[in-house]
């Protein structure tokens, strides 16, 4: 069984530039130590990605503050994480949950048996995310998530996305 890690938006902007919290950098050493246990082979990161004209979408409408903005700083991973995922696949996302990578990992799906695992930034917003449309997309997927590695916008919807995941046949880790 192939065993795929995602990791999930581990950008600057989500650790401790624009949305940055306390939280988030404390993950970072964790996700690192994660990537490490893999093939690089069996790695794919995403960023989320916006366009400068992010306050003119409905996100930016409901979240108004610019992050992620494609080729500033905030928008590429921590240097520690892009260290430990030299030479693995990197996915731009534009919303939560990708599409791409939901079709890519059916793909591979189609041709071996796998088992995801996801950890990164944020867990209530794009790991949930795309937990749960990996799920609807590969049901008899054995899909998990790492607690330790992952960090909410705050300590209780992180525990929200973790009972909701749970819920929805996801694995969470508890350690």
């Amino acid at each position: 069984m192939r065993k795929i890690l995602l990791v999930i938006d581990m950008q600057k902007d989500f650790v401790d530039g624009s949305l940055g919290t306390l939280e988030a950098t404390e993950i970072v050493e964790h996700v690192v130590r994660k990537i490490n246990c893999y093939p690089r082979e069996n790695v794919i990161a995403t960023r989320d990605t916006h366009t400068e004209d992010y306050l003119n979408t409905q996100e930016g409408g409901k979240l108004p503050v610019v992050h992620c903005v494609r080729n500033t700083l905030g928008w590429e991973l921590v240097p520690e994480v892009a260290a430990a995922l030299d030479g693995a696949q990197v996915i731009d996302k534009p919303t939560f949950g990708s599409v791409a990578l939901m079709e890519q990992l059916r793909a591979m799906e189609r041709q071996e048996p796998i088992e995801i695992e996801l950890v990164g930034l944020c867990t209530d917003i794009c790991v949930v995310s795309n937990a749960l449309l990996l799920k609807a997309a590969m049901p008899e997927v054995s899909i998990s998530v790492d607690p330790t590695c992952c960090a909410g916008v705050t300590e209780k919807s992180h525990q929200a996305a973790l009972v909701t995941m749970e819920m929805c046949q996801i694995n969470v880790q508890h350690q």
